[in-house]
């Protein structure tokens, strides 16, 4: 008996909540990341791509930014006297509760600076670590998520240029805080093409591949081959400087052991110090998108940098022809309707342009408000021991704003204040919880032991357990194994390798 073979067809339903960007989020998330000198870079871009986007000889009110944003929503606009006043009271009651959480403390908004009081702040050019590694990867050729991967790593990268967070740990940051769904075989990719960029070992995970990543660009030579041997195979006979174990585990003689010790020597241990000494030598040469004034009552105001943004507008003549056109759709020819969608199509991206500046313009003054309320303190007085410990995801909480949003405002912006410029990244640190309950700063605890190591005597270094003791004479109250892991994050070797 034949067997029927049955099909069977199901219609089935499953519900699925998925994410999707516009190109308008796209474009206005871009646009918030950028700082103020690569912003100017794409806005004369787009003008020169959007004929309908031009110079606005006019303020436009729609796209300025409110004269008085504070905290205080019932401030009246009277006298400056008055003011002064009520913000002196202000102050007072606060000082009144120092205990108090400082974002009670008001922060004024000054708007936006002409250029003529604040020219002298542009003082050059000098490119910071993170704008020479975005410069290289501008031209490196990347898919769209290769790209964004690749800033994401860029901006997890430490001071020395290594990166030590693990690639699943950055899927994990990426699809949580970017609903970026990516794999750790992805990351990897991108990351060896980080690896490529100057100076050789920028992207290391470790010391020891960030040596290996600069004798890889030698050469082919014998010398080059025996300091690959060395890195790989007798790496802790290196660290330990056991010169004399490893000429007899290479098998050298004198003069072939002294030749490759001396190469090893120039060999970088942080290859992001060399872009990041730029940083550190002329802070005053880059271009800070916020300026923050503390004045001698405490009050503390502040304003973005855009006397170089220019206003923006859609072209009269492009409005004119899109009306135009749009009151003859019925007699319109083949030609007619063309122009009317490459019309429309232009001074649809013009005014998209347009509201994603207004959009940066509030975003960047929303988080930097609530970053100075966070850290007053510190404006205050500019004492790192000040800055209390911060998370993008405090400043997501304070501003309503999303984390990605938060992130993309920290990147590569700088804020110009009363005790120096700094990097927005720099207010923001982990915690530390004692057994007791108390929370301390992570940078606090780092400037601390960081104090503690310049003043040792370098004769008799001090171990990493005697550190833990002085650091816990000084209020401190941490592990042995902290002390280690705080003093290898800010790349200090143990206390044999300072003498």
């Amino acid at each position: 008996m034949a067997q029927e073979q049955i099909q069977e067809q199901r219609l089935t339903q499953q519900q699925r909540q998925t994410q999707s960007i516009t190109q308008q989020q796209l474009l206005q998330a871009q646009l918030t990341e950028l700082p103020i000198t690569q912003l100017l870079e794409r806005i004369n871009t787009e003008m020169n791509d959007n004929p309908a986007l031009e110079l606005s000889a006019d303020d436009y009110p729609e796209y300025a930014e409110p004269s008085d944003v504070s905290e205080s929503s019932d401030t009246p606009e009277t006298s400056d006297d008055y003011e002064q006043e009520e913000r002196q009271s202000a102050l007072d009651a606060a000082l009144e509760s120092i205990g108090r959480d400082d974002e009670e403390l008001p922060v004024y908004y000054r708007g936006e600076e002409n250029g003529e009081s604040r020219e002298e702040i542009v003082y050059g050019q000098t490119e910071s670590f993170i704008d020479q590694l975005n410069e290289q990867m501008n031209m490196t050729e990347l898919s769209e998520k290769e790209r964004y991967i690749m800033e994401y790593l860029i901006g997890s990268l430490e001071d020395d240029g290594l990166l030590r967070k693990s690639p699943d740990s950055i899927c994990d940051e990426l699809a949580i805080y970017h609903h970026l769904d990516t794999s750790a075989q992805e990351i990897e990719l991108v990351l060896h093409k980080l690896q490529q960029f100057d100076p050789a070992g920028i992207g290391a995970r470790s010391l020891q591949e960030c040596l290996l990543l600069q004798v890889q660009r030698r050469e082919p030579s014998r010398l080059k081959d025996l300091m690959e041997h060395a890195l790989q195979n007798y790496f802790e006979l290196f660290t330990k400087k056991h010169w004399d174990k490893l000429q007899q585990a290479l098998k050298l003689n004198d003069l072939q052991a002294e030749a490759l010790i001396a190469e090893l020597r120039k060999l970088n241990p942080k290859p992001g110090a060399s872009i990041s000494e730029t940083i550190g030598r002329s802070l005053q040469q880059i271009t800070p998108d916020f300026i923050v004034d503390t004045h001698d009552d405490g009050t503390v105001t502040f304003s973005l940098n855009s006397s170089e943004i220019p206003e923006l507008r859609v072209s009269q003549s492009f409005t004119d022809t899109l009306k135009e056109y749009q009151t003859d759709k019925e007699n319109m020819s083949r030609q007619m309707k063309e122009a009317l969608l490459y019309t429309k199509k232009k001074v649809d991206a013009a005014q998209g342009f347009i509201e994603a500046i207004r959009v940066r313009r509030h975003t960047l003054t929303t988080t930097m408000r609530a970053i100075i309320q966070w850290q007053h303190r510190f404006f205050e007085d500019g004492d790192e021991a000040s800055l209390r410990p911060m998370i993008l995801k405090d400043i997501a909480a304070k501003t309503g704003l999303d984390l990605s949003t938060i992130s993309r405002v920290s990147n590569s912006k700088y804020a110009l204040t009363r005790w120096g410029t700094f990097p927005l990244r720099y207010f923001f640190s982990d915690s530390y919880v004692t057994a007791d309950g108390e929370e301390l700063s992570t940078r606090e605890i780092k400037a601390a032991l960081r104090e503690l190591i310049e003043m040792e005597d370098k004769r008799k270094p001090l171990s990493d357990d005697a550190l833990k003791k002085q650091l816990n004479e000084k209020g401190y109250p941490i592990a042995r194994r902290t002390v280690t892991k705080y003093r290898e994050q800010m790349g200090i070797p143990v206390a044999r390798l300072r003498k």
